[in-house]
């Protein structure tokens, strides 16, 4: 990476530090990606995508496959506990998922592009809204905009506290796990609290549905995982007994078609519970994430310009369990999603004291500005 490029996107990457915007309310952190895109003279852009998603063409002269490469606009909702001159601005609020760092890795690929136009072919730059809430991968997908666009490949990367700094984390098939959230609502009759008999409280009948859910797993072939997130009973109200109760979890699984089951099981056996206590019940789900699955031949190319960049890797046996709502990409294209080391003593991700190192900049964009030698020149 050149020391001007370094410059500049280490400049945008703490500048998006300072302002993050929740999933789907990124609309001036859109701006700033337009802005630093308008001197570039990209082929083609297209904004307001999937919500506040943004795209950037830029095509070679001659027939050839077209790749995206994406990045998320997204922060978090978790108070900044650093003292960095770049820290948030906004209470509450802050980048500690690296979102920053991967736009600006993204926004370096948009200035290697700017001067260096593919060959054949077309690159395809995307920042996409709403990654942590799991709907922006597939808004996007869903655009009219978007929809008339196909790709031959789809690429995306994600820093990882606990491995080496600058180290390349590699896995074919599964990559990140599908999961989402089980929501299950369940209503019987209030009663006052010194009669309970003339009530139906869900007291029990939520008790036993927390423990089945999380035991469920143990009796699946393949890995799963259901936990308990939140639950709550009535009112605070000494004087009644409940009549209501919700129960929150989350549905993990490393292959989709297992998800599918895992949630066919859970809901079987939540209505079961329910009507042995005679209970009304709704299960909803929120929060979805499809398997991110990495495709061979994408993996090939990211493990060959790997080696010509002599870069060290780390090629994983067992995929990690969090979601990236890059799966979705994999359901219609080709992809790879891969990690890069952010050093083994950095916080972890979503850690209020997490900010993105800025010396793997250059790792990635220069991974990804060789991915794009080997399939467009």
């Amino acid at each position: 990476m050149e020391k001007d490029t370094l410059e500049k996107v280490v400049q945008l990457r703490k500048n998006l530090h300072q302002e993050p915007e929740l999933s789907g309310k990124e609309t001036k952190t859109a701006e700033k990606i337009l802005s630093f895109f308008e001197p570039l003279k990209p082929d083609r852009t297209i904004a307001k995508l999937g919500g506040n998603g943004v795209v950037f063409h830029f095509k070679g002269d001659e027939a050839g496959p077209k790749t995206l490469f994406r990045a998320e606009l997204d922060g978090l909702p978790i108070p900044e506990k650093g003292k960095s001159s770049h820290k948030s601005k906004f209470e509450g609020l802050s980048h500690t998922c690296g979102h920053d760092g991967h736009m600006a890795i993204i926004a370096g690929l948009g200035l290697y592009l700017s001067k260096n136009r593919p060959r054949k072919g077309e690159v395809v730059l995307l920042f996409q809204p709403a990654e942590e809430t799991g709907e922006g991968a597939e808004k996007v997908l869903a655009d009219k905009k978007f929809k008339e666009l196909e790709f031959d490949y789809a690429f995306a990367l994600h820093n990882l506290p606990g491995y080496d700094k600058n180290q390349i984390i590699l896995k074919k098939g599964t990559f990140a796990a599908a999961s989402k959230g089980m929501v299950v609502e369940l209503t019987g009759n209030t009663s006052h609290a010194a009669h309970p008999e003339d009530g139906n409280s869900p007291a029990e009948a939520m008790s036993k549905m927390i423990v089945a859910l999380q035991k469920l797993p143990d009796a699946m072939k393949h890995f799963s995982l259901i936990t308990v997130v939140h639950a709550v009973l009535g009112e605070i109200t000494f004087g009644t007994t409940p009549g209501k109760a919700t129960i929150r979890a989350t549905l993990r699984a490393f292959d989709n078609e297992v998800m599918e089951k895992l949630q066919d099981y859970a809901e079987k056996l939540m209505i079961s519970i329910a009507k042995d206590y005679g209970l009304t019940i709704q299960v909803g789900y929120t929060e979805e994430f499809a398997a991110t699955i990495n495709d061979p031949e994408a993996w090939n190319f990211a493990n060959e310009a790997a080696k010509k960049l002599k870069l060290k890797t780390k090629h994983i046996r067992i995929p990690f369990r969090w979601s990236e709502d890059f799966g979705q990409f994999s359901k219609v294209t080709k992809t790879l999603l891969f990690g890069i080391g952010s050093g083994k003593k950095h916080p972890q991700l979503h850690d209020g004291n997490y900010d993105f190192p800025d010396d793997i900049l250059p790792t990635g964009l220069n991974l990804f500005t060789q991915i794009i030698e080997e399939i467009h020149q």
